[in-house]
């Protein structure tokens, strides 16, 4: 949104952008929870954590919470994967990027020997592990996957080099159940699962948006209620809907959103399709 119409409603920021700034997300129990731990047990610790969940649940979101946090402790470093569909050279180049070790890919075992240095360093000297975040990793071939498990594992596996957080979609733990991934998957010490969101969460996240971007009353509770009830659990499709919503209000001027607007936008929209279709 541009400054003109961000005025207009007396908002910060559009509340149902992606790049809503991340102290204006809502941090539900359960992801307040799996943060937690995350900064209490796997930096300490090391390991492997997996959130999953259906697209748009907010897996994301939490990753981008949980490393916000984390960037903000002492000594604490954290590195994205954001390639994950790479080859195991590919994943070796990133890596090395990633934690700033000079990598010849076609050298496996040099990366390899390489990168677990790098680990220990920074263990032996900070007392905590670096933070590895893959997000989509469904994505990720097993090789990968697998490497990415040898590469942390030290001592005949009693000692853990770096902490890893795996995110993604449902095909993810179909993936990690294949015999090939089972000592990866046996290797998961915290889970969180997103699940689909009730109505009443949803209406507290959207008036949370609101608030945190200016303008806790630029929706009638009528319209909040409305659109819980039509996000389906997710909250993608809540801030999709709410952000047409918006950009239609803009358009026209019009003060509140409602559910008059909320009718004549989809109503609108329903029945051009209904007329397209027959």
């Amino acid at each position: 949104m541009n400054k003109k119409l961000l005025a207009l409603y007396s908002l910060k920021y559009n509340p149902f952008s992606p790049e809503v700034p991340v102290s204006a997300l809502n941090v539900t129990p359960p992801i307040e929870h799996f943060c937690w731990r995350v900064e209490t047990q796997l930096v300490n610790e090391g390991g492997f954590a997996l959130i999953s969940g259906d697209p748009g649940t907010g897996k994301s979101v939490t990753l981008r919470v949980l490393a916000n946090r984390l960037g903000e402790q002492r000594d604490v470093s954290v590195g994205v994967l954001s390639h994950a569909t790479s080859n195991i050279a590919d994943f070796y180049r990133e890596m090395g990027d990633i934690f700033g070790v000079a990598l010849r890919p076609h050298n496996r075992w040099g990366g390899f020997k390489a990168l677990r240095e790098r680990w220990v360093a920074h263990l032996e000297a900070t007392h905590v592990h670096m933070l590895l975040l893959a997000d989509e990793a469904q994505e990720m071939p097993p090789m990968v996957l697998n490497e990415l498990r040898l590469l942390t594992s030290d001592r005949f596996d009693s000692r853990s080099l770096l902490s890893v957080v795996l995110a993604g979609d449902s095909r993810l733990n179909t993936k990690l159940a294949r015999e090939d991934l089972l000592p990866l998957g046996s290797r998961i010490r915290i889970r969180l699962a997103m699940e689909p969101a009730d109505r009443e969460t949803l209406a507290s996240m959207l008036i949370h948006l609101l608030s945190e971007a200016g303008n806790a009353t630029l929706m009638t509770p009528a319209l909040v209620q409305t659109l819980a009830e039509h996000a389906m659990g997710n909250p993608r499709i809540l801030c999709v809907t709410a952000a047409e919503l918006l950009a239609a209000a803009a358009r026209d001027e019009v003060a509140v959103l409602d559910e008059k607007l909320y009718l004549e936008t989809f109503t609108a929209r329903h029945q051009k399709r209904a007329r397209k279709a027959s």
